[in-house]
């Protein structure tokens, strides 16, 4: 006789159907191999949910669906978990006292950011042609012998070789922040000081980049006052997730559940 590969789960009487949770599991990460991972995640997901849809019947709530996205609404089991979650899950409230704490614990996080003016030579290519990227970062080696030679020829070369947009603008691409580059460039401008140039090509996915920081204006402390709907936004979602933690927990610990162990870790 064939047993199944993984035990039948229930949540209170309620059996969850093996294909669901098999269906659930292309959701879930696992390890090449361990497929049982995924499918533990999976159950797990699906027992919350069932938890959740449970609990709502016994409030008696009739949500209304309602719009996420253009041209999308909620389904009313994702109705029926929003409206439990809104009714049961009452994070602690965050103070004054709290958001204060917080900044003076983590001051260094808050500053303004560090902007740099920045010029630079494209040596496009795309990401997926070899032949194109070689050429691209022989151009781009080639143009920095030469700025080597004469650093000064650093317009001149942007207007006749860039293959940016900016190259009408001498290469300026203005004032760069974090986040405003793509993460490669990025690393580049926090290795120069004003006045210089990268030493080597800078590679992304869009091709060769030399690159010229022109000035850079630190970031400097926020003040409290700057800093605080931040602070108070993310001590919120903190509050709402622990809470959220402790309402499942609570959910768990009370419920009827076979097939599984909501409290092992997975591997």
């Amino acid at each position: 006789m064939n047993r199944p590969l993984f035990p039948e789960i229930s949540v209170n009487g309620r059996v969850i159907p093996a294909a669901e949770i098999a269906a659930e599991a292309q959701n879930h990460a696992a390890p090449a191999g361990k497929p049982g991972i995924a499918w533990r995640k999976a159950a797990r997901a699906l027992v919350i949910r069932a938890l959740l849809l449970q609990e709502a019947a016994r409030l008696g709530l009739k949500p209304e669906p309602q719009q996420t996205a253009p041209g999308r609404r909620e389904t009313d089991d994702e109705a029926l978990i929003r409206a439990v979650t809104e009714a049961r899950i009452t994070p602690a409230p965050v103070s004054e006292q709290d958001a204060r704490a917080h900044y003076l614990a983590h001051r260094d996080r808050f500053r303004s950011p560090t902007l740099c003016e920045v010029a630079h030579i494209l040596f496009a290519a795309p990401p997926d042609d070899a032949q194109a990227r070689a050429q691209a970062r022989a151009r781009a080696e080639n143009a920095l012998a030469r700025l080597v030679e004469r650093p000064e020829g650093f317009t001149a070369l942007a207007r006749d070789l860039s293959d940016c947009p900016s190259r009408e603008s001498d290469g300026r691409l203005g004032q760069v922040g974090a986040g405003d580059t793509v993460p490669e460039f990025e690393a580049a401008l926090e290795t120069l000081e004003p006045g210089e140039i990268t030493s080597t090509p800078v590679e992304t996915r869009f091709g060769f980049h030399i690159i010229r920081v022109l000035a850079r204006a630190e970031g400097a402390p926020l003040p409290f006052e700057a800093a605080a709907p931040a602070i108070r936004a993310a001590l919120e979602r903190a509050a709402w997730l622990r809470a959220a933690r402790e309402h499942l927990t609570a959910l768990v610990e009370s419920a009827d559940i076979t097939g599984i162990d909501m409290r092992a870790p997975l591997p």
